[in-house]
């Protein structure tokens, strides 16, 4: 394919895969619930933190923390008591467990009681165009209280080699528009052309049949690569090829 018929082909696929008939079965049903922009950011945050592996079972370990949280997240991550948070004893999705939820409900409390709220942390260290660098600054705040080690883990750090999907994708729901009604568009004071595609094994083998990428690994590099491939096509909405290339691979066995 040309440049051009690939543009055409991928536009094609992202009107019918950036179409809330696919929300039922994708995790970005949990933050839909909500309608307070602080409810959104945290569950959706929360919700992209464990969003690897069996679809089924993130939504269902997602929508369990919902309801340990009283199905109002911003509340109570600002009023939440220690014994709220023992009720999170037995929680557990692959190899996030109670220890870890407990401690992100305290950081999230920390960001938004000290920095103003998710959306201001990753706006003040989005610096010299450059979200992945944000992303890393973010994990440092993230962790700047006392914590456990072993929850370091579960936040990507772009600047030591990963490709940091789970938080791409977080910031798409985040910052994309909200025309189709599937991601939110609610962080105004981030440019979506800074976005990049969240990069997994499906967006990454569709991108490489296709041309878009062809480093091997699904690193940081691999994003840096696609991220250019993708910006040629749309530099004002790169990430919106997510949905094609996510739909490709998981849809139509691409």
């Amino acid at each position: 394919m040309t440049k051009a018929e690939l543009k055409e082909f991928l536009d094609v696929k992202v009107v019918q895969y950036n179409n809330p008939d696919f929300i039922n079965s994708d995790p970005l049903q949990i933050p839909h619930r909500f309608t307070k922009k602080e409810d959104i950011e945290i569950a959706g945050f929360l919700t992209a933190t464990i969003a690897w592996g069996n679809r089924k079972s993130i939504i269902k370990n997602a929508d369990k923390m919902m309801a340990l949280m009283h199905n109002s997240p911003h509340d109570f991550v600002l009023n939440h008591s220690d014994d709220d948070l023992g009720n999170f004893k037995g929680f557990v999705h692959r190899t996030f467990n109670e220890t870890d939820f407990a401690f992100f409900v305290q950081s999230l409390k920390n960001i938004y009681t000290n920095h103003g709220g998710l959306e201001a942390v990753f706006k003040t260290h989005t610096k010299e165009n450059d979200l992945q660098t944000a992303i890393s600054k973010f994990k440092a705040t993230f962790f700047e209280i006392e914590h456990p080690l072993r929850t370091t883990k579960h936040i990507s750090d772009p600047l030591k080699g990963s490709a940091a999907k789970r938080i791409n994708m977080f910031l798409r729901w985040m910052v994309r528009d909200s025309n189709t009604n599937v991601d939110f568009g609610i962080w105004k004071t981030i440019d979506p052309a800074l976005l990049s595609c969240p990069l997994d094994v499906h967006s990454g083998n569709v991108a490489r049949k296709l041309g878009l990428l062809k480093r091997k690994q699904n690193d940081a590099k691999a994003l840096a690569e696609l991220d250019k491939s993708l910006r040629k096509l749309d530099p004002k909405d790169p990430s919106k090829y997510d949905f094609a290339l996510f739909g490709l691979g998981v849809f139509e066995g691409f």
